[in-house]
């Protein structure tokens, strides 16, 4: 395809009048883009437009680039990155206008942004957003947080395509028929772009949500289905109301989607999800031209409407003959009937000659007329032609001359690629060259005591050399000596210089001998000064490393009191494994530092057992603050700590180093040992009577938190009543009412937990007693413990946090995250609770219907969170109206290195999420007791 077409194609798609694109010019320019395989001459079209100036031009613009972004040749892509600014700038200048096309622009080019970095983020999806199943399971590389990943990017992408959808219908009048004005189309043509894109987005987001329900838990993607459900209600809404529309009634036909939503939490319900198609009838297409009506016919039609009127006709207007004619003199004169007769039929006979004579007269005039109208209109279709080449001579030097200066201009950006290219080669290899330096400055510090004896050998060198430089002096000074007596006949002062000659070469070697002897000293003190300093690099390394040990264990005993290390989450027997870990290497250390004491330059074999001692001390002090909550437990932890602290210390001073003894460690970490061997699971053979008042002990413990918890939640929400106003006030309400109605939710929980516990005991004891039950359920009855206690504990610290928010001293992220945990736990009760009632309880029926009332409490804790959030945040919003151009850059580039450093922090917090997650799932069937088969 011609350049020059395509540019043609491209003026005539993207003009200033207010009517849909024409899709014959559309498919030229797509057809452009694959026959020149990318988008260069579309967007050497467009530079030339003012599409800043103009809004209808730019709009038309977006569909066009939105129409090669699905159907054009894929290096489009490529070759449209260089404009995101560009495109990005001009978003912003269109959003300043509140109506007209100024907004739909602003939010059309944004949605192409977000498309062009979606495709740049994910180059599996092509344009069209046509894939398999196959290719999506690919694009994820069956990596759940890959998955996780691609689902919030095509949240977002879902995001703007429905921003563009809503704000096009918001701008129609609905009242009257705009879907058959130019206008109406002008601003709906878009849409069936964005209609196909939303129908595949749509159904990726489903699968994609149904293969993360089966590999992660469903609190964790609690967010995800929040999202999906207000993005599924927009898009049926807009797929609604789009099919009754009659402009797209004859275009395509909108897909339906089902009246509810998935069900993530059933994993059988995807066999029941039908991918929305969008059905394009053929043939179906926007109007391209007018419809010429011709009036040739017209014309024609009434030249020869007098051939065919017939002969009886004449008669029927003048009478068929003269006999009533009160005028005929012909009788009167004597003339007969015969001779009348004669003359009528002779007088018919030239009437018809006369008609058959205009009617050849009006047959040739008919077809002169048509054959100048066909001259004519060959005349006006060759103008037209000479026109249209004239346009298309200009186009085509214009197009010329534009690639003319584009490839100017692409030689100098290669030029000036080439020379940042080699700049960058040159900065790569200097860095690796500093990388290089940096990693063999260990090596050069280690092999400085060989350097120094090289050293050695080359002063001794030196050394040989003065030596030779004395004999040739000497051998200088006999040759003088023979010099100056062979011409001792000569001039007094010649003999002068000679022997001021011989006075400064013997200065000269005795001061070479003084050098002599100076490097010999220097020698000596050299290889003693390299021994010094490598002696006391390695003691400086030595003391560095058992300052950071010591900062190892302060920090786990600084955790000690956190509530994060004090849920109970870990069980006894892995505390008891890691304290004979640590024994060991304690142990470990204290023999070799005895070793190290006899041999000061042996190292390498104290610090590795230097760092795991300190490894070992911090995770039994933080597993034993994990295991139960006992003070006893904790004050042993800490303890051990201390003494490894004191240990440590004496090991750091000189003085006391020979002191140093690790026994008091050892004793104290075999003392934790027997606490969390007094603190097991009960067993079979344990006493009915203690887990049993455990049990009531724990459930009570749990009701009197909720309570408390309630009752600070209302204080709170009376104190803010009476002391805040305005936005403050506004904030609290929303905050502690939510927390309010999450703690009635739980108290409803409780309740129905201890009526359901009561039935279990009741129908499973039979002729034994309830202790007895319990005893013989021990492994169940610790699981409903854990789960009564984590509900309990989650009430509590979601008071705590909701006391900092409301003081402006706390986080919202601390509330959201109390509130994904009270809803983890309620979980876990109801689990627990199942386990054992019957199917078709009464009692379990009401706890399932009072854990989905703390489910959605718990997500109205999270929505008004995220609410109050977004307000203060709208009234923080900066002023910029006083900055200058170079402040606001400077301010841009400062927010774009925050983004990058959130989002590696973001990445790297997602990791750390993980692994504790699955350590977790390895812990939770030992501490919680769910592992028991024959339970």
């Amino acid at each position: 395809m011609d350049a020059s077409k395509m540019a043609v194609s491209i003026n005539k798609a993207i003009n200033t009048q207010e009517a849909a694109v024409k899709e014959k010019h559309a498919r030229t320019c797509i057809l452009g883009t694959h026959h020149e395989k990318g988008a260069q001459t579309f967007w050497v079209a467009v530079n030339r437009l003012p599409l800043s100036s103009n809004a209808v031009l730019c709009w038309k613009f977006c569909h066009v680039f939105h129409k090669l972004l699905r159907d054009g040749h894929p290096n489009v892509l490529k070759d449209s990155l260089r404009y995101k600014n560009e495109l990005i700038d001009m978003s912003r200048m269109w959003g300043h206008l509140s109506d007209g096309y100024g907004q739909l622009c602003s939010i059309y080019l944004k949605l192409l942004n977000t498309k062009m970095d979606f495709h740049t983020k994910n180059p599996r999806f092509p344009g069209n957003l046509q894939m398999t199943d196959r290719q999506l399971d690919e694009a994820g590389e069956n990596d759940v947080n890959n998955f996780f990943q691609l689902t919030v990017e095509i949240f977002d992408y879902m995001e703007w395509e429905l921003n563009l959808f809503h704000t096009v219908f918001k701008s129609l009048d609905m009242s009257r028929s705009v879907s058959v004005t130019a206008a109406g189309q002008c601003r709906l043509s878009p849409l069936i772009q964005v209609i196909l894109d939303c129908s595949h987005l749509y159904d990726y987001t489903v699968k994609l949500l149904f293969k993360l329900h089966s590999c992660l838990p469903t609190d964790t993607l609690q967010g995800h289905r929040d999202r999906f459900m207000e993005q599924f209600q927009k898009l049926k809404d807009l797929f609604y109301r789009s099919s009754n529309l009659q402009y797209f009634k004859r275009l395509l036909q909108i897909p339906q989607l089902p009246e509810n939503p998935p069900n993530f939490l059933r994993a059988s319900a995807l066999s029941e999800h039908i991918s929305p198609v969008v059905l394009i009838p053929t043939g179906n297409s926007p109007p391209d031209s007018e419809t010429l009506v011709e009036t040739d016919d017209l014309v024609g039609m009434d030249s020869s409407s007098h051939q065919s009127m017939p002969e009886n006709k004449f008669d029927d207007i003048f009478g068929s003959s003269f006999s009533n004619d009160p005028f005929n003199f012909s009788s009167q004169n004597g003339m007969t009937r015969d001779d009348k007769d004669r003359l009528i039929e002779q007088l018919y006979k030239e009437i018809a000659i006369l008609r058959g004579d205009l009617g050849n007269f009006k047959a040739e005039s008919h077809r002169l007329v048509s054959n100048l109208k066909g001259r004519i209109q060959e005349l006006e279709a060759e103008l037209a032609e000479q026109k249209h080449l004239r346009e298309q001579a200009v186009d085509e030097n214009e197009f010329l001359h534009t690639e003319l200066e584009e490839l100017k201009r692409k030689r100098q950006d290669t030029e000036k690629a080439q020379k940042s290219l080699t700049e960058i080669e040159r900065k790569s290899i200097a860095n690796e060259q500093r990388y290089t330096k940096l990693k063999e400055k260990y090596a050069e510090l280690v092999q400085s005591h060989a350097d120094l004896l090289r050293k050695n050998a080359e002063v001794t060198k030196q050394m040989t050399l003065a030596r030779e430089a004395l004999g040739d002096m000497e051998r200088s000074k006999k040759e003088l000596e023979d010099s100056y007596q062979r011409v001792n006949e000569h001039t007094q002062r010649k003999a002068q210089e000679q022997m001021h000659q011989m006075d400064e070469l013997q200065g000269a070697l005795e001061s070479k001998k003084q050098e002599v002897q100076l490097l010999q000293g220097s020698l000596e003190t050299s290889k003693q000064d390299s021994l010094t300093q490598f002696k006391d690099l390695e003691e400086g390394f030595l003391q560095r490393l058992m300052q950071e040990v010591e900062g190892i264990i302060h920090e786990a005993l600084q955790k000690l009191d956190e509530p994060l290390y004090t849920s109970g989450s870990v069980s006894t027997d892995f505390l008891i494994s890691r304290t004979v870990a640590a024994v060991d290497s304690t142990e470990k250390l204290d023999e070799a530092w005895k070793k190290h004491m006899s041999d000061t330059s042996d190292v390498n074999s104290l610090l590795p057992n230097l760092v795991q001692f300190a490894h070992r001390i911090s995770d039994v002090i933080m597993q034993g603050a994990q295991t139960r909550t006992s003070d006893k437990l904790c004050d042993s932890c800490r303890t051990c700590g201390a003494e490894a602290l004191t240990y440590l210390s004496a090991l750091k001073n000189k003085a006391m180093e020979s002191e140093a003894d690790c026994s008091q460690i050892t004793a104290m970490l075999k003392h934790i040992a027997d606490i969390a061997q007094e603190l097991r699971p009960p067993s079979l053979d344990i006493k009915e009577e203690e887990l049993g008042d455990l049990v009531e002990k724990e459930m009570a413990a749990t009701a009197a938190a909720v309570e408390t918890a309630a009752s600070r939640i209302e204080e709170m929400l009376k104190k803010s009543r009476t002391d805040d106003t305005g936005l403050k006030l506004q904030v609290n309400e929303q905050i502690l009412g939510s927390c309010t109605d999450l703690m009635q939710g739980i108290q409803a929980l409780i309740l129905a937990s201890k009526d359901l516990q009561k039935e279990i005991v009741e129908s499973g004891t039979g002729t034994a007693s309830p202790k007895e039950f319990y005893a013989r359920n021990s492994r169940w009855t610790e699981g409903l413990i854990s789960a009564s206690k984590a509900v309990g504990w989650g009430a509590t610290v979601m008071v705590d946090a909701a006391d900092l928010v409301v003081q402006g001293q706390g986080k919202f992220e601390d509330l959201i995250v109390c509130s994904h945990e009270i809803a983890a736990s309620t979980a876990q009760l109801v689990a627990a609770s199942k386990v054992k009632a019957e199917k078709n309880s009464s009692n379990l029926t009401r706890l399932q219907q009072a854990s989905k009332v703390v489910n959605h409490n718990a997500a109205g804790v999270v929505a008004s969170t995220k609410s109050v959030k977004s307000q203060i945040e709208e009234v923080d919003t900066m002023d910029f109206s006083s900055m200058t151009l170079t402040q606001i850059k400077r301010q841009e580039m400062d927010s774009q290195v925050r983004v990058l450093e959130l989002e590696s922090q973001l990445q790297k917090e997602r990791e750390k999420l993980g692994d504790l997650r699955k350590k977790h799932y390895e812990l939770a069937g030992v501490s919680e007791g769910w592992g028991d088969a024959a339970e």
